[in-house]
């Protein structure tokens, strides 16, 4: 599959700036990629023979292989927002802006993050032991000092500083990321990208559809104060 490239580190501060009326614009595009993955952007510009951009809102985009490219398709109309249940206890979108912001990790995409391993639940345990919110096992709890797993913002502060590392492993490229972050490095050293695993690029999927819906919430938000 062909790399994907996707800034994943201060998106949800730079959609918080006033004056960007213009980056809520709804998607144009819909960009289908070869790995099954669609992206939604307002538009698309070949850089060179081998790498496309495509332009997310305002200055955010991401470069992708133009031989990963399977399809550009008009957007359709989006639906009317509805109300999601959420988990989450008060007080963890505090924690999860001071953990993004200590290192240096997209707010939604923590956010997205959470929702897939816990669906907000701190006291969350996996099958195969992972705990609270950001599901850490105890082995890798232990390297990132978190000395208490079932305290939020411990639990997120560790995940976070996790997945900071898994960012700049992979070069910002998220999808890898994701794949490391639920089945390991190893794994998708092993297997050179995603692994052929069904957990795996399902919960990739996943937490980038969550992902990208948290983000055009954001931005339906900064466009409906302009407006007022």
């Amino acid at each position: 599959m062909g790399m994907v490239f996707l800034s994943v580190r201060r998106i949800a501060a730079l959609l918080l700036l006033p004056g960007m009326c213009g980056a809520a614009a709804r998607a144009a595009e819909v960009v289908t990629l070869r790995n099954g993955f669609s992206i939604a952007c307002e538009r698309h510009e070949a850089l060179s023979t081998d790498i496309t951009r495509l332009y997310l809102h305002a200055d955010n985009f991401m470069d992708v292989a133009a031989s990963s490219i399977t399809s550009v398709e008009p957007a359709p109309d989006p639906p009317a927002p509805t109300k999601t249940e959420s988990h989450e206890p008060i007080g963890t979108a505090t924690i999860l802006a001071d953990s993004g912001a200590r290192h240096n990790v997209n707010v939604a995409l923590l956010a997205s993050v959470v929702q897939a391993e816990s669906g907000g639940n701190t006291k969350a345990v996996s099958r195969t032991g992972a705990r609270g919110l950001m599901q850490l096992m105890p082995g890798t709890a232990t390297q990132l000092n978190v000395k208490d797993s079932f305290d939020a913002a411990s639990n997120v502060n560790g995940g976070s500083a996790y997945l900071d590392q898994l960012l700049t492993r992979y070069h910002d490229n998220l999808a890898l990321a994701l794949a490391a972050y639920n089945a390991g490095p190893g794994a998708v050293d092993r297997y050179h990208g995603i692994p052929p695993y069904r957990e795996t690029r399902a919960y990739v999927a996943r937490v980038i559809r969550e992902f990208n819906r948290r983000v055009a919430e954001q931005a339906r938000a900064v466009s409906a104060t302009v407006v007022r």
